[in-house]
């Protein structure tokens, strides 16, 4: 079948940055390494919408035999004129052992040593500026850090 390829576009939506305040470490399960992330706060701006990532949020970690982790997370968002947005997102963080390693200690590894994407999808208030966020599908490219992750978020068009 010759069929002709679609490409795939996309568009920058912003930059964000969450830092972490604890970790609830669950331990090695059934299913992985489970540890429950506590967001401090954080902050996110882009050409069309900016703000801070609420305290009190988190991240359902789990790092599967294999070393390849899964993030389930669900963040509140509120932008700079007061909106409240709902963001959850699933990801994976490809790492060999020796990345995990020289995060654990700290150090800052370029982004490019390891494969860390998202897919944010978004709930807000019908009405408001931000109302077409609800109908954005979006990917992102993340660095973790040691005690944070920053990521570039993308509308797929």
């Amino acid at each position: 079948m010759d069929l002709e390829r679609m490409p795939l576009k996309s568009e920058f939506l912003y930059r964000a940055h969450v830092d972490v305040e604890e970790f609830y470490d669950v331990g090695e399960t059934f299913r992985g390494h489970r540890q429950i992330v506590k967001v401090k706060g954080g902050w996110f701006e882009g050409p069309r919408v900016k703000g801070d990532i609420l305290p009190g949020t988190g991240d359902w970690f789990i790092v599967r035999p294999g070393g390849v982790a899964e993030g389930d997370v669900r963040d509140t968002y509120r932008t700079h004129d007061g909106h409240i947005i709902y963001v959850s997102y699933r990801g994976i963080i490809n790492a060999s052992q020796t990345v995990w390693d020289r995060l654990g200690r700290g150090e800052d590894v370029p982004y490019t040593d390891y494969y860390a994407r998202m897919q944010p999808m978004y709930e807000t208030a019908t009405g408001n500026p931000y109302e077409w966020l609800n109908n954005v599908l979006a990917v992102s490219v993340g660095k973790q850090e040691a005690l944070g992750i920053t990521y570039d978020v993308y509308q797929i068009l």
